[in-house]
């Protein structure tokens, strides 16, 4: 491979002007003509369950009811201090109408008035699915429109509230951190890398393939979404600019720091860059190729936010790869000596060892001492991992603070029945109307409200919190029919009480809905979601007894449990298979079957302890009362995926320096060489890794994520790869080669004197 990569160094050298024109204009054109990556974004776990999931099966049940998979915006307008008058209730019916002719909705009515009669609601129904974020953002864009353009009355507050406008507020405030995360990581990069090479042009240099890739990345992710059929979520657009700009600057620092040993060593710019290459190249492919298998892999799972991983990150890191490869030489190539300018690279200086040439020459000398050290501060560690108590299964339904959804969704809180503003749904169907049998309908409800399983229920015979009795019910029934009053009749009470039994009982009558707060507590909390069998068992028993045909229990405790439950169904299939794909990588760039089972191993050392520091950080330090359930895998994936490259640098320079020096000077010199390109690409890693968490205030899952990541890349840095490693192959000698033909030399060789002849058992000869 190494002639391949020379070829490609010279190409990319002599054809330098053109790599950098047909990269800008691959930029140009994928900005201007693709789709933004945030117009696809999904914010809400439960949309990426399969669709054989039970929660997902219990809410097409209920799209009699409810239109599951249409949008619908909630309108609240809130009287604080006094019953909504006649006149505020003309203006809401004048706002529906107008709400009405907004292009593609097909319903706008006040549709409920609270118990107290000082809030109402009026849905906006549109035919627009509710999982396409840009006919969303349209949407409540008009619909805030038509607000604007006629004020309320002085005393009534009007705010957006429900599922599509918090989505829209949380898209909103996505797009900002993820403009924040990649001009922070940008300028964090910066600075480090101006410290690193002490020179003005190469932090620029090495920053900028990976910079124009988290740009061009995300147009090609979107397109991609319905070519591929994988949804993106907001956890994945913030991932893949965190692992473009930290792997991406790694992979450039591998290349500037060799191209810069190059130098020093006599080459020309141009001769420098293409050796480089030739040498580097391989190391850069692999480490990529193993990112790309790790993330690939998540193409196989059922949860759609694991699957939705895997394309965009293997993408990102492809595109990365190219440009490493070619962008990143010939920028080199064009700048060659002035891009480290002030520092000298003159031939006449030599590379040297460094500060970590001297840290390996004495950790070499106590191997088994240095290992048994480190393993005992990761052990250490990994003994809290077992106190991790995964949560976070719920979306975030919360809209981002000062919002108008937030106050919308605050009101609905306030002034309608819990059960009505988030509950847990009880679905029955029924193959005749419940009209004819409403004596069942009095089963179901006296049922569930025994059950302490619910603190509060609401339904055909409780609607908005208000008991009736059947033959009320079928009064109303005979009083306006299965149709809903028109909103005109809103001062009606009559048809304020049927509009809101209609929730519950759909047109047809033949489907009916219990809305319920669970005893368990909020429903996005582990006792709640936990709760969710003995729920489902519950349901399925009373259904029977009811004569239903099916039934289901919908909402986000359901949704949830079932989250948790396909997520750990993949974990089961996906990790052993991530190994085995990078063990398999590792044993074809090393060329050893020996190396890549310690290789792994260090790594899978390395992530518990970077789970049991999670755990002291954000659960003992914290007072958080678990950690979100992704951040383990995410910790997997990425400790193993971007400690491997690591590896790959390190081990591949190890076996160069082996082919004709003693193991101890190989490591030594491999490390010398490596160290500063290792410690600073891990701190680059990190660092974004660190912006990432820090630029994600609000989002507690990011949070946690980039905070973890980055205190796992940093002991996996200067811990494993630096130190534990090395000290590792001292210790197995040349086994670690086995079984390729440096493992058979019995005899060490070591470097002769100038003029010297080296010979076998280490005897110098003039």
């Amino acid at each position: 491979m190494g002639k391949f990569f020379e070829h490609l160094g010279a190409f990319s050298v002599r054809f330098r002007y053109l790599v950098v024109a047909a990269w800008v204009a691959g930029l140009i054109a994928a900005v201007t003509f693709l789709p933004s990556l945030g117009s696809v974004v999904q914010n809400n776990f439960a949309n990426f369950l399969p669709q054989n999931s039970p929660s997902i099966q219990a809410a097409n049940l209920a799209t009699a009811l409810q239109k599951t998979n249409a949008s619908i915006v909630i309108v609240v307008a809130d009287s604080p201090h006094a019953p909504i008058t006649a006149s505020e209730s003309s203006y809401l019916n004048r706002l529906a109408a107008r709400l009405q002719g907004i292009p593609g909705v097909v319903k706008a009515d006040v549709s409920v008035v609270s118990p107290s009669g000082q809030a109402a609601q009026i849905e906006v129904l549109s035919q627009k699915s509710q999982f396409n974020q840009v006919s969303n953002q349209h949407l409540v864009d008009a619909v805030q429109a038509q607000i604007s353009s006629s004020p309320p009355p002085q005393q009534l507050q009007i705010h957006l509230a429900g599922t599509v406008a918090t989505a829209v507020a949380q898209a909103t405030q996505n797009g900002t951190s993820a403009s924040a995360t990649q001009l922070y990581s940008v300028l964090f990069i910066l600075l480090l890398l101006l410290a690193v090479f002490r020179s003005f042009l190469a932090p620029f240099l090495t920053l900028i393939p990976a910079f124009l890739v988290s740009i061009l990345a995300g147009p090609i992710v979107a397109r991609l979404t319905s070519v591929l059929n994988f949804q993106v979520s907001n956890v994945t657009q913030l991932l893949m600019i965190v692992l473009v700009l930290g792997a991406g600057t790694d992979y450039g620092l591998f290349l500037v720091f060799r191209t810069r040993e190059e130098m020093r060593r006599g080459r020309s710019a141009k001769e420098a860059v293409q050796f480089a290459v030739s040498k580097v190249g391989e190391s850069v492919t692999f480490s990529a190729l193993t990112v790309i298998a790790a993330v690939i892999s998540l193409a196989g799972a059922t949860f759609g936010l694991y699957r939705g991983l895997g394309y965009p990150l293997a993408i990102a890191v492809f595109l990365m790869l190219l440009a490493g490869v070619t962008l990143q030489p010939a920028l080199l190539a064009i700048f060659g000596r002035a891009a480290f300018w002030p520092s000298r690279v003159g031939k006449t200086e030599s590379p040297g060892h460094g500060w970590w040439g001297r840290v390996a020459s004495r950790l070499v000398a106590k191997p088994r001492l240095t290992l048994a050290v480190g393993v005992l501060f990761f052990a250490a560690l990994a003994i809290l991992a077992p106190l991790n108590r995964p949560s976070g299964f719920a979306s975030n339904t919360s809209a981002p603070a000062g919002s108008s959804a937030a106050a919308g969704n605050q009101a609905l809180s306030k002034y309608f029945p819990r059960a009505a503003y988030n509950p847990t749904e009880l679905i029955f169907k029924f193959d005749t109307p419940i009209w004819q049998h409403l004596q069942t309908l009095s089963f179901l409800q006296g049922k569930i409200s025994q059950s302490n399983r619910f603190q509060q229920v609401n339904s055909g015979l409780a609607p908005a919190g208000i008991a009736i009795t059947p033959a009320q019910l079928a009064h109303l029934h005979a009083l306006f029919g299965s149709a809903a009053p028109a909103a005109g009749a809103v001062s009606s009470r009559a048809s304020e009480l049927y509009r809101a039994a209609g929730n519950y009982i759909s047109p047809d009558g033949k489907t009916v809905l219990f809305a319920v707060t669970l005893t368990a507590g909020d429903p996005g909390l582990n006792p709640a979601i936990n709760s969710i069998p003995s729920l489902r068992a519950f349901t399925t028993s009373i259904g029977r007894q009811a004569g239903a045909t099916a039934s289901g229990v919908a909402g986000e405790a359901p949704a949830a449990y079932d989250v948790s439950s396909t997520s750990n169904n993949d974990l089961i299939h996906i990790v052993p298979l991530v190994i085995v794909i990078i063990a398999l990588l590792l044993a074809l760039v090393l060329r050893s079957a020996v190396a890549p089972l310690f290789l792994v191993v260090s790594v899978a050392l390395s992530y518990f302890a970077a789970l049991g520091l999670a755990v002291l950080v954000f659960m003992l330090i914290g007072g958080n009362s678990g950690l979100i359930f992704i951040l383990p895998f995410m910790l997997f994936l990425f400790l193993l995926a971007l400690g491997e490259d690591y590896n790959i640098l390190v081990m591949t320079r190890i076996r160069e320096e082996s082919q004709h020096k003693p193991i101890r000077e190989a490591v030594i010199d491999a490390v010398g060489a490596t160290g500063s390109t290792i410690t600073s690409a891990g701190m680059v890693l990190a660092g974004t890794f660190l912006v990432l968490g820090l630029a994600s205030a609000g989002q507690s899952e990011v949070e946690q994520i980039g905070v973890s990541l980055a205190l796992g890349v940093l002991m996996d840095t200067f811990l494993v790869r630096t130190l534990l490693v090395p000290s590792l192959v001292v210790i197995l000698g040349r086994i670690t080669w086995w079984p390729s033909a440096l493992s058979h030399s019995r005899q060490e060789r070591v470097a002769a004197p100038v003029g010297g002849t080296v010979m076998a058992a280490g005897e110098v000869f003039d």
